[in-house]
Order: structure tokens, then C-alpha cells, then sequence
């Protein structure tokens, strides 16, 4: 399992134009990375099934935290023929996740910049942000993880933009899971 050092920050649209064009100028772009994401959001976990639609593949990747416990992940992920996401999707539904699924188009461009990968994304909910991350063995110190963290400071510190705290990950998160669970009730309700 390697571990993730990932922080995040949103902003408006002109805030994301600007970071990337300056990552155009001043970074290495790695090109349009499109994803279907579908989010099994679990007590102390996150599982994702990815359909890659710019590349072409797909993948299952399972997070031992959530986002707003902490910029450390460890992550075990593997591909899967893209033909068979909807049969990934359909075997955690029948496991007893449905309920806890979320799906998400992500529109989204990486770079590399000071030796952090960058996503620059649009989603539904998340609007226009980025991710910042750093991937290191799963072995990895505490120092190497507290190197990285600040690898990722310095980065958006460079670039000018504000990384969201813990707190607010946590809010944001708790904010949405909220309004899904109840558009979800909804949605139930109406079926009835």
C-alpha cells in the first residue's frame, strides 16, 4: 500500500484559469485526465471506482481515511478492464455500499510543479479546485511524510494558493454528505 500525502483548495473559475495557465507556463503539464468517479463513502474509508475517460482505462482504489482526517493516505489500487466498472459498481452495491455511493464527473488537467502532482478539477461538488499530492512508499517515515506535507505548502505557496485545513475539509465533506443523504431520502420518498 503506498501512502498519499494529499492536501486540497478551492477557489472561483478566474482563480483556476490563472493556476492553469501559470502551471502552462511554469510547470510540467501531463494533459487532460477526465473521470467518471464512483464514491463508496464508507465510516473510516474511502473506495472509489475510477472510469479513466480520458485515457481509457479504469481502477479500483481503496483509502484507509477520509478526507478531513488527516493529508496521509494509505491507498491500495489496482486496474480494472474499463468495461467492467459497471460490474465493479454492481458487486460493492450487492456487498451492502449502495447506500453509501456517490458519483462525480471530474473534469480535470495534471501538472507537475516543484515536485508535487497537481489535478485541476471541476466537479458538481466540489466546483473548481485542485489537489496537491505526493506519493511515497508504504514504508514511508514520519519525516518523509512531514517533507512532503511541506513540499505541498511550499508548492501552493509558490503558485499563490490557499490550502484548505483539515476543519474545513472535514466541514466540506460533512457539508455534502448531508445534502446527499438527504437528496437521497428524497429521491426514496418519491418512489414510494
Amino acid at each position: 500500500m503506498a501512502v498519499e500525502i494529499e492536501m486540497r483548495a478551492r477557489f472561483d473559475k478566474s482563480d483556476h484559469d490563472e493556476l492553469v495557465e501559470q502551471l502552462v507556463r511554469e510547470g510540467e503539464d501531463l494533459g487532460q485526465d477526465n473521470k467518471l468517479i464512483h464514491f463508496f463513502v464508507l465510516p473510516n474509508q474511502l473506495l472509489k471506482v475510477t472510469d479513466n475517460q480520458s485515457a481509457g482505462t479504469a481502477k479500483i482504489t481503496l483509502k484507509n481515511s477520509r478526507i478531513g482526517q488527516g493529508a496521509a493516505f494509505g491507498e491500495t489500487e489496482f486496474p480494472i478492464a474499463q468495461e467492467d466498472v459497471a460490474k465493479a459498481i454492481q458487486l460493492f452495491g450487492a456487498l451492502g455500499f449502495e447506500g453509501s455511493r456517490h458519483e462525480a464527473f471530474n473534469f480535470r488537467r495534471n501538472f507537475r510543479f516543484g515536485g508535487v502532482e497537481i489535478a485541476v478539477k471541476w466537479s458538481e461538488a466540489w466546483g473548481y479546485h485542485a489537489e496537491f499530492e505526493v506519493l511515497l512508499p508504504d514504508d514511508a517515515s514520519d519525516a518523509a511524510k512531514d517533507e512532503a506535507t511541506a513540499t505541498i505548502i511550499d508548492a501552493a505557496t509558490e503558485l499563490g494558493i490557499a490550502l484548505m485545513t483539515e476543519e474545513e475539509l472535514a466541514a466540506f465533506t460533512a457539508e455534502f454528505e448531508a445534502a446527499e443523504a438527504a437528496h437521497k431520502a428524497a429521491q426514496s420518498a418519491e418512489i414510494r
